[in-house]
């Protein structure tokens, strides 16, 4: 279990509708983000602009307004269900006299509490180091101040200046030593792609039930919650279906908005995605606001250069939906979607099915080209 922080952290938090939708279910997933990160959710603040405050974001009311659920609520900290600015952030923490971070940070502490490999860990302080290189003058003023006194006069660089360059040597070295572990695992799939075994990844929205799906296709024991990003660290295991033998990877979840510094960050994570054979795209087909996860998934695999490998669609906790397991196949007779719970285990075995279908279909195409008639849309297998 991941440790709850002792700080026991009272958050206010702050969903504003700027016209992109679906404020129910943000305002919910941010819930779950605050908690998830080990704080208790005091109070909420609503509002709605056509456009954020340059200044504050939300507007000067507002802002107001905030004040007054903090000192009603006891609260520590604001939360911002959006990216602000570094001057916004600044300027919200001189009005509020609080701490005020936005949804990227959040998302980043949430990282850093699970993170647990060593790739895990440098992944994540390369991605806060890229967050924190350009806020470091918020409210820091002694950082302003020229170097001076016995043994620190000299060049004249002001303690702003030397934290950003050592911050930079930091960033470079962590780089650095990403790169080895992106080979060292370029190393390992090209293993695999010489045993000519199929490579499927489970991608989908967060809490979407992928570590659950994977522990009981492979009985692995991954770890598997009910908490946004229970799972950073990419878990493979290898697994026997009609059609043969598959490599199943469980990855990361995504997320709307998911910051840019997290995806350059875990971008050898990723690349495991990208170089997959079949994506196994899992929804949580109990979720109103299941559309536009979908769209949010498609939208970061485009951004790492996975929008061309070929997806199944995996429609999970049916149970909660009361569907019936099924198979959706197209005109051509290739499957689309599967519907299935992954955690009382209907379905499965049409998933299983469709699985030895893709194994099958990859062998027959080995070591020529020949394009699949099992899996959904448009795909060809190919010898790597």
């Amino acid at each position: 279990m991941f440790e709850r922080p002792s700080s026991g952290e009272r958050a206010v938090l702050v969903q504003l509708d700027l016209g992109q939708g679906a404020i129910e279910e943000r305002l919910s997933e941010l819930t779950l983000l605050t908690t998830s990160a080990g704080a208790a959710v005091q109070a909420v603040v609503r509002g709605r602009r056509p456009a954020p405050d340059p200044a504050l974001f939300a507007g000067r009311g507002k802002v107001e307004e905030i004040a007054e659920a903090l000192r009603a609520s006891a609260g520590d900290l604001v939360i911002f269900n959006h990216a602000l600015s570094p001057a916004q952030q600044r300027n919200l923490e001189r009005a509020l006299q609080c701490r005020v971070i936005d949804r990227t940070a959040l998302i980043l502490d949430i990282f850093a509490l699970r993170a647990r490999s060593h790739e895990g860990k440098l992944q994540v302080e390369l991605a806060q180091l890229q967050h924190l290189s350009t806020r470091l003058v918020r409210g820091w003023t002694h950082l302003e101040r020229q170097k001076g006194g016995i043994g620190l006069r000299g060049p004249g660089e002001t303690q702003l200046e030397t934290d950003r360059r050592l911050l930079g040597i930091r960033v470079k070295t962590l780089k650095t030593r990403l790169e080895q572990v992106g080979r060292q695992r370029q190393t390992r799939r090209r293993q695999r792609e010489r045993r000519d075994v199929l490579s499927v990844s489970l991608v989908g929205y967060t809490n979407a039930g992928k570590s659950t799906l994977f522990n009981t296709l492979t009985k692995a024991g991954a770890y598997a919650a009910d908490q946004l990003f229970a799972t950073l660290d990419t878990t493979s295991r290898k697994l026997f279906v009609g059609g043969g033998n598959v490599v199943l990877s469980d990855t990361v979840g995504f997320i709307r908005d998911l910051p840019h510094a997290l995806v350059a960050a875990f971008e050898a994570t990723l690349e495991e995605t990208a170089g997959a054979d079949l994506l196994l795209h899992v929804v949580d087909a109990a979720s109103e606001d299941r559309d536009a996860q979908i769209e949010a998934v498609n939208q970061v695999l485009a951004e790492i250069g996975a929008a061309d490998v070929p997806q199944i669609l995996v429609w999970n906790k049916i149970d909660l939906t009361h569907a019936a397991a099924a198979v959706e196949r197209d005109d051509c007779d290739r499957i689309r979607r599967v519907f299935l719970s992954a955690r009382t285990g209907e379905g499965l075995g049409l998933l299983r099915d469709a699985l030895g279908e893709a194994a099958g279909s990859y062998g027959a195409a080995l070591p020529t080209r020949v394009a699949s008639s099992a899996i959904s849309p448009d795909i060809e297998f190919i010898q790597k």
